[in-house]
């Protein structure tokens, strides 16, 4: 059998995945993977670093984002860019697979591990994505508000897409959901604050008085 079959890391996904799924994520070795799969170690290692890689893509997802942010005209301005970069994302890479990434997400949840790993590789996709932005003459704050929150809405809107039951709402219908539950939260009433308000530069009068009680405690 060959080795250089296109659909080798598909395979190796399949045969990594059933195995995580039978026998738990520790207890399965990449030789078992391999064997599965019907290709060899070699051909895994051409594809992932490690067995953790098979669950998180790689640097698949990062590489994609940053793909994104340079090949998305400069005139887009950055909200409109996160939208056209999520649903990318949703359509291209989740679109009809909810049971491969409801599998997926149990390994991960299953293993303390896989759980460090999935943080971690959000906050990779998050630095790609700052910049990204950064690259595009966005402020360094304002690149990163946008960089995690786009991080926080995608994951967030898999999580919904991934418990729900109502097959015909996709992931994209969900993060719109989500983009514009978070644009109506901060576009609240609440006041304003600045260095010059007195909300943010003056306690509560309870907040003194428990200050005067600590002050009075530790003398």
């Amino acid at each position: 059998m060959s080795r250089w079959r296109p659909d080798a890391r598909e395979r190796l996904e399949r045969a990594a995945i059933e195995l995580f799924a039978e026998q738990g994520f520790a207890a399965t070795t990449v030789p078992q993977i391999t064997a599965r799969a019907g290709l060899t170690t070699r051909t895994f290692f051409r594809h992932f670093a490690d067995k953790r890689e098979v669950l998180f893509g790689g640097e698949e997802i990062p590489e994609f984002a940053a793909r994104i942010m340079a090949d998305t005209p400069a005139s887009l301005d950055p909200i409109t860019l996160i939208t056209v970069g999520l649903q990318t994302v949703a359509e291209t890479r989740f679109a009809g697979r909810r049971d491969e990434f409801r599998q997926r997400r149990a390994i991960i949840l299953s293993d303390e591990g896989l759980r460090e790993r999935d943080l971690s590789k959000r906050a990779a996709l998050a630095e790609v994505i700052r910049d990204g932005f950064a690259g595009r003459g966005v402020d360094a704050r304002t690149a990163a508000l946008l960089a995690d929150s786009s991080v926080t809405v995608l994951n967030v809107a898999i999580g919904e897409w991934l418990d729900q039951d109502d097959e015909d709402r996709t992931l994209f219908e969900i993060i719109l959901d989500a983009l514009q539950s978070l644009r109506a939260a901060l576009g609240s009433s609440s006041p304003e604050l600045t260095q010059s308000s007195p909300a943010a530069t003056q306690p509560p009068e309870d907040s003194k008085a428990d200050r005067g009680r600590v002050d009075r405690f530790v003398r």
